[in-house]
């Protein structure tokens, strides 16, 4: 895996002996064990939606290709038959929007001159020159592109469900998988990435073929269900593209909490506050996760905060996800009603076939997408709500909030709904049933906190979504009523 350049730092100004150590070991850190950093780990659970797999399920670290079983699981009668996956891409670059940002706060800092380093701590005036000295290796042309240890993350996925699912992801039904995926490369690659799991799952040793050369297949684009939001006109005009849609967003960056970090982070790498602003902050909070998970360093990135810092971060985060993504406006989870209905569609199919004795034509689904296409949907079936909606005014009410980006949607976040048979069943009813899991642990239904579901009962509880919510309808925008005088 790419391990950036390690050398050392030349400080413009003579670092005292404990700092010089300090930096030295952060250079030197380039390898992939930095799990054991007790600064990266603290920082970690705030990334947001930039927070890597492994510290969701952190199990995964010692032994990333076994399954993690959740004990709720159905077992014994209950048979799997299918199995329809939402996986959002594994780890990825910085957009270029966030990488022109980084160059423009690399860029203040280099400006630094030898009269910028006032009188101040040893180690804040050394920071702001290592931060100077730290090699900016990304490009424009990464711009959101899948890393390598994004294709690790879907491999890895690929071999702990075939595990976890070993009737499903038999080799018979290799050719009847199914792979769905939005039109963007790192999704695209995702899903041949996780393809590439599984063949390795079924022939282990042996390299894999060219995707197209696959049995299965290669992935299928379709943009309307997986990036939904962006054939919405209504959610396009009165979120996307309305500047005042995220008020609360803005609101906060100038709020109390992010002032005080704005301040803070000024006099700790020594440029004036007024050529700060909040989202050069946050790209600096961005760019410590994406250095440890591309790369496994933990670079002085880091250093600028602490716990405070990035809880505050994490909600500005959260805030732009509640907002755009979340509950924040009924559009954006209205809008995801075609994906949630497409979902029940295969469960209808396999139910149908099952009870016409006939083989499940499509026993694996695996639909490839973003944060984006998770979070509306997770919000359309009442998950993570909390009883207040988040604002910039209640930061500190909302700190045990359920609605955190980073703990639902993490690179390679996966909601799974498992439809099983049930041979031993008292009534035709609790012939069928269905778990959901999300990132690999069973979610609790949102409306009783039960494990496990009969079908009819699910869909009974989301009637209204399954019958009564039409795109078409719910993304048309209002009509304006417009009169004309009569002369």
């Amino acid at each position: 895996m790419l391990c950036g350049p390690c050398r050392l730092l030349r400080a413009s100004v003579a670092p005292t002996a404990a700092l010089a150590a300090a930096l030295l070991s952060s250079l030197a850190r380039c390898s992939l064990q930095e799990p054991k950093d007790q600064v990266a780990s603290a920082l970690s659970p705030y990334f947001g939606t930039k927070t890597r797999y492994e510290d969701v399920n952190p199990g995964l670290l010692s032994d990333p290709e076994a399954p993690q079983r959740d004990p709720e699981l159905l077992e014994g009668s209950c048979t799997p038959v299918q199995l329809v996956a939402l996986i959002r891409h594994g780890t990825r670059y910085p957009t270029a929007k966030q990488i022109r940002k980084l160059r423009q706060l690399h860029g203040l800092l280099q400006a630094r001159g030898p009269g910028d380093d006032r009188p101040g701590n040893a180690s804040d005036r050394g920071l702001g020159a290592a931060l100077a000295d730290w090699p900016l290796w990304y490009a424009d042309w990464m711009d959101g592109q899948l890393v390598e240890k994004g294709r690790q993350d879907m491999r890895q996925l690929a071999l702990r469900l075939a595990s976890l699912f070993p009737a499903l992801f038999s080799r018979e039904n290799y050719s009847r998988l199914r792979l769905i995926t939005s039109s963007k490369h790192r999704c695209v690659d995702s899903g041949t990435a996780f393809l590439r799991g599984l063949w390795e799952h079924y022939h282990p040793g042996l390299s894999p073929p060219d995707v197209s050369d696959m049995e299965c297949g290669p992935p299928s684009i379709n943009d309307k269900l997986m990036r939904f939001f962006d054939h919405c006109k209504k959610f396009l005009t009165e979120v996307e593209r309305n500047a005042t849609a995220l008020y609360h967003v803005e609101a906060f960056k100038t709020g109390p909490e992010m002032q005080s970090i704005l301040k803070k982070v000024a006099a700790v790498l020594q440029v004036p506050v007024n050529n700060l602003n909040a989202d050069l902050i946050q790209v600096a909070f961005f760019t410590c996760s994406f250095d440890l998970a591309i790369r496994g360093v933990k670079s002085p990135w880091c250093d600028i905060f602490d716990i405070d810092d990035a809880k505050v971060l994490e909600y500005l985060n959260d805030l732009k996800q509640y907002w755009k993504r979340g509950y924040g406006y009924t559009i954006n989870s209205r809008s995801s009603c075609t994906l949630f209905q497409d979902i029940f569609q295969h469960l209808d199919k396999a139910v149908e076939e099952k009870q016409r004795s006939q083989p499940v034509s499509s026993p694996i689904i695996l639909q490839f997408g973003h944060a984006e296409t998770l979070l509306p949907l997770l919000s359309l079936m009442g998950y993570f709500k909390d009883k207040e909606p988040l604002t910039a005014y209640n930061y500190k009410e909302q700190i045990h909030r359920k609605f955190r980006s980073g703990h639902i949607v993490p690179y390679a976040s996966n909601l799974i709904f498992v439809l099983y048979h049930c041979e031993n069943a008292k009534t035709p009813q609790e012939e069928f049933q269905v778990q959901i899991l999300l990132n690999e642990k069973v979610l609790p239904l949102a409306h009783s906190q039960e494990t496990v579901s009969l079908y009819e009962d699910l869909k009974n509880h989301y009637k209204d979504i399954l019958q009564s919510c039409q795109t078409s309808e719910e993304c048309e925008l209002p009509k304006v009523n417009s009169t004309s005088d009569e002369l």
